[in-house]
């Protein structure tokens, strides 16, 4: 009877800690690529994705220290070194606020560059996916809830 007890409270302690928030390693190539992310020109004409440029050049230097704002806000979490997926998804969503006050002078281009510049990031630390926030950024709700 003991002996179950103890195999019971050991499944127990072992599912509460593998299902809490697992860590997310930083990939080793990371800080450079985080760098280089901050680095480069943003909002340029880019056919690949369909982007034709910023639709209002005055807010391109805006949005571009917003978005490398977000970029210094993930890498500060990958070189903390036990990075959770929650501590990514929170840096999104701040990242995402900011992005607030001039939300409806961006045109929708403008928004999907800005949503595919945070998908840049998320791949840089090797995040999956942004549960939902990107797409209630676009839309004002998730279309993948039911």
């Amino acid at each position: 009877m003991e002996k179950t007890i103890i195999i019971i409270l050991g499944i127990t302690l072992f599912l509460f800690t593998s299902c809490g928030q697992s860590q997310i390693k930083t990939p080793i190539k990371a800080m450079e690529n985080f760098e280089k992310f901050k680095n480069k020109e943003k909002f340029l004409k880019d056919m690949k994705i369909l982007y034709p440029g910023i639709g209002d050049k005055k807010l391109k230097s805006i949005l571009t220290e917003k978005i490398n704002l977000v970029a210094e806000d993930f890498e500060k979490v990958a070189r903390n070194g036990n990075a959770t997926n929650k501590d990514y998804q929170d840096v999104i969503e701040k990242g995402l606020v900011r992005f607030g006050s001039i939300y409806l002078e961006t045109d929708i281009e403008d928004r999907e560059r800005i949503c595919s510049y945070f998908e840049e990031l998320m791949d840089i630390v090797g995040l999956e996916n942004s549960d939902g926030q990107l797409n209630n950024f676009m839309y004002g709700f998730d279309p993948t809830e039911k």
